[in-house]
């Protein structure tokens, strides 16, 4: 077993980073500004370089990504998710009875404990950004420091509110709500979405939703602690890729009569 995990944590990198630099461009030719202000696109005119940004400045912008952080979008996607959280919140313990209860999905969600901690995350996206470098590829370096800023923030803003509601864990351990997998999960899910649109979206949040299925069926969260963690990740990957090109799809959770989901909207 532990060696079948560290052959999917070892895999999983590897995806994370051919898929950054497969899905990137190879001619793109814009410029990436660190911190471009409200007005401006992520993505000029063509006849420009991409600027990779240098490791310290990883840092320095973000302290621009909180003081953008508070934002109609973040407040709208944030409500949301609470929303969904509330809703799912009578469900919570009969989910994870049925999660916890089948050793078939044990099996086959095992890998989510690995793929959505902090340090596969956060090492996934430092590892991005260096083969970007060391390539000399800007627009896959763009990427990568978006994923690690992304994270941090989603690491941060999970905290904060850990430590604030001190919720019990089903297994009896504290600091429950809301989910720290979860959230650094759908965080790169949406830099992957943003960066690379759909087509790269789409299996980058469907593994962010198995992240948070595996934290449920393994006693360490409740359906309502993934339902916020997943807007916190959103609003996380929105705010670092601020004023990117997609604009007509967005995805969030949503609360439904029976308990929570995922909306996309045109």
């Amino acid at each position: 077993m532990s060696r079948l995990i560290r052959s999917t944590r070892y895999g999983s990198y590897i995806a994370v980073i051919a898929l950054a630099v497969t899905a990137a461009p190879a001619a793109s030719q814009t410029m990436l500004q660190p911190d471009p202000p409200a007005a401006e696109s992520r993505s000029p005119a063509p006849g420009a370089v991409w600027v990779s940004p240098s490791f310290a400045g990883l840092f320095k912008s973000s302290f621009g990504d909180f003081r953008r952080l508070p934002s109609k979008d973040t407040a709208t996607i944030l409500a949301i998710g609470a929303a969904a959280a509330i809703a799912g919140h009578n469900a919570d313990r009969s989910v994870t009875t049925t999660f916890s209860g089948s050793r078939r999905l044990g099996g086959a969600l095992g890998a989510g404990q690995t793929i959505g901690s902090m340090q596969f995350q956060l090492g996934s996206a430092f590892a991005t950004y260096a083969v970007g470098r060391a390539l000399g590829r800007g627009h896959v370096t763009a990427i990568g420091a978006d994923l690690v800023r992304a994270t941090l923030v989603a690491q941060t803003l999970t905290t904060a509110v850990k430590l604030s509601v001190r919720r019990t864990r089903p297994d009896g351990t504290p600091l429950s709500f809301p989910s720290g997998h979860t959230s650094v999960s759908f965080a790169t899910a949406t830099v992957l979405q943003r960066h690379l649109g759909w087509k790269a979206g789409v299996p980058a949040y469907a593994v962010a939703s198995y992240v948070a299925a595996s934290r449920i069926q393994d006693k360490r969260h409740f359906l309502s602690d993934v339902a916020f963690g997943a807007a916190i990740g959103i609003v996380s990957g929105r705010t670092v890729t601020f004023g990117g090109r997609d604009h007509r799809v967005t995805l969030a959770p949503a609360a439904i009569p029976a308990g929570g989901g995922v909306s996309l909207t045109w």
